[in-house]
């Protein structure tokens, strides 16, 4: 009887644990997922790679910021079309690459042209922004509706949540993006990043590619508020 009541008190114990973090992590639409040196494709970033050391909380995966850069004798940004360096054993289809990278493309022209300049020339002042998407990965739409709505699927989902520190049947994308001189072709920053859907509600109900635009989105968001933030002299990498 005793040893019923403490399997009884830890299985509550570890749906209590479950709820919460179902209830931390609700409004998360995207969240930062592990990124292993050894899945990194390196394509874009070459050598950079061996530079890169982990980020913090709120940063990407890895990162380097060049420790001579005067962050505030730039104003203008440069940048490049979006790339997709999925190699050959990629899932993700020609169509499905090219409407990605297109996305990206946009959003950030969007979002940088609300913080900068966007200019399709190189000189003085203007950062040069090339990005490549290493990976990316589709949402199971119905599957993952069913865990986001019916409670009992949903405290499951915060079981593996719990375990795993990831919701099932979510999508997501990787990322390489580096910032040079468009003189001079210093290295000035450089990323590797990814990100997987969050435990939103909202997210819920999207078609396959949900996710990984989610993730874009927020990318796109973040890169131009730190790159304001370090350009104006505000905040410091």
């Amino acid at each position: 009887m005793i040893n019923n009541i403490n399997i009884t008190k830890r299985t509550a114990k570890i749906l209590a644990m479950a709820s919460a973090l179902l209830l931390l992590s609700a409004c998360a639409t995207t969240q930062k997922a592990t990124l292993d040196r050894a899945a990194l494709n390196c394509g874009l970033l070459g050598d950079v790679c061996g530079k890169l050391t982990p980020g913090g909380k709120d940063q990407a995966s890895l990162r380097y910021v060049s420790p001579s850069v005067r962050w505030t004798d730039y104003n203008k940004v440069m940048i490049e079309p979006v790339t997709f360096w999925g190699g050959d054993t990629t899932s993700v289809s020609a169509a499905d690459q090219q409407m990605l990278v297109n996305y990206f493309s946009q959003q950030l022209k969007l979002q940088l042209g609300k913080k900068f300049q966007v200019v399709d020339q190189a000189g003085p002042g203007v950062m040069k922004l090339t990005v490549a998407m290493t990976d990316a990965k589709t949402a199971t739409p119905a599957l993952r509706s069913i865990s986001m709505i019916v409670p009992q699927v949903h405290l499951l989902a915060g079981l593996k949540y719990l375990a795993t520190g990831t919701f099932p049947f979510v999508g997501g994308a990787q990322v390489e993006g580096k910032i040079t001189d468009s003189v001079s072709g210093d290295l000035l920053a450089a990323v590797a990043d990814k990100r997987l859907g969050g435990g939103s509600m909202a997210t819920g109900f999207q078609w396959q590619w949900g996710d990984a635009e989610n993730v874009i989105d927020k990318w796109c968001e973040r890169t131009a508020e730190r790159l304001s933030s370090w350009t104006a002299g505000t905040e410091t990498p």
